[in-house]
């Protein structure tokens, strides 16, 4: 599944550096606008706290996770949208990704130069905000300009595009964005086509210094009173942390480095995490002596679709798909003992897949 999170953010907010904790990837990290200028795109791991356990049970000859990739699109400024700063190539960059880690400073630092002078999370988002919105409306006037020449045959699909582009245009002229505004299911089905950025959802996230790590900031709680209206999530990390995390070289440092903060775990895996879920994607395994592995489907796919995954071959020639709940198999402790409970589970081409399902598929090409 080639579904891909932009880290997007102004110049010198640490998105590099996020990107590099994230990807071990060595992006470039510098204090001046424009380091980043070609998108980097890295493939990550998703963390799963099941793979471990299923991994303790079956004893496989490998262990394979899950994986997504998070692209480090360089920094915006006012004026992206006219072209600004690279604007045109940046704004494009962000299109062809389908989901956004919005990175805001929420720390001081006199050594760090921001862009605009001073440290203001709310003025950042809505720089980027306004840029993004200019963009959408100028490709929704261009939408509406092309449905025009055929609007006259009367077609209905043509004429709800139409009315739809017409409200998003108004919309976006009053400052909001594609995703807060109230459509049903099959309107949203429509917009997609219109491939507008501010459609995509969105995760803040606060980039804060080591000592609000745990418990934030005024800057973070400015934030999440900004987008309270927004249905979007806002996670706490320090950058700077996450690198010198991702310096240590053993396990035993970091879990003592991370002790020491009052952290559980690093904050890039809560992010990627959540990353995994704001694309609506979902985990099942397969589990045998030779591997484990995660694969990743959206969530609502049935099981012929989720067999695709592995080979188009399996969904082609799907005949049935042999199911077993992790917890059944994790609680029982073998495949054996979950038929003999009778909770091993024969379903067909309707089954919709749930996350953590454990699954074998029978076809035939």
């Amino acid at each position: 599944m080639s579904l891909k999170c932009g880290i997007v953010g102004l110049p010198n907010v640490g998105k590099s550096t996020l990107f590099n904790c994230l990807s071990n990837a060595k992006a470039q990290s510098a204090n001046f606008p424009f380091c980043t200028i070609e998108p980097n795109v890295g493939t990550i791991s998703v963390p799963d706290s099941r793979l471990p356990i299923l991994e303790g049970l079956a004893k496989p000859e490998r262990v394979v996770p899950t994986t997504m990739e998070i692209v480090d699109i360089a920094g915006l400024v006012k004026g992206a949208s006219k072209g600004e700063g690279l604007g045109n190539q940046f704004l494009a960059n962000i299109r062809e990704t389908d989901a956004i880690i919005h990175v805001l400073r929420c720390f001081d630092d006199g050594n760090i130069i921001h862009v605009d002078g001073s440290v203001n999370p709310i003025r950042d988002k809505e720089i980027i905000d306004i840029e993004l919105q200019l963009k959408d409306l100028e490709s929704i006037e261009k939408r509406i300009a092309s449905l025009a020449r055929t609007l006259k045959s009367g077609d209905k699909e043509i004429v709800k595009e139409n009315e739809l582009a017409i409200q998003i245009k108004a919309s976006l002229e009053q400052g909001k964005s594609v995703r807060t505004l109230d459509f049903d299911e099959k309107e949203w089905e429509i917009i997609k086509k219109f491939q507008l950025i501010t459609s995509k959802p969105v995760l803040y996230l606060c980039n804060v210094d080591e000592g609000s790590v745990k418990s934030g900031n005024k800057y973070v709680d400015q934030v999440k009173e900004a987008v309270k209206s927004e249905d979007a999530e806002v996670l706490v990390i320090g950058a700077k942390i996450e690198a010198d995390i991702t310096e240590l070289e053993t396990y035993e440092e970091r879990q003592l480095f991370l002790d020491e903060l009052g952290l559980e775990e690093p904050g890039v895996n809560r992010l990627i995490r959540s990353a995994y879920h704001l694309l609506t994607l979902q985990t099942y395994f397969t589990v045998g002596v030779k591997e484990v592995r995660a694969w990743t489907i959206k969530n609502g796919m049935t099981a012929p679709q989720a067999a695709g995954v592995i080979h188009t071959d399996f969904e082609k020639g799907f005949i049935r798909a042999e199911v077993m709940k992790y917890n059944d198999y994790v609680t029982l402790g073998s495949e054996n003992a979950v038929k003999e409970a009778g909770k091993f589970k024969v379903e067909g081409k309707e089954y919709v897949v749930e996350d953590g399902d454990i699954m074998h598929f029978r076809f035939n090409v």
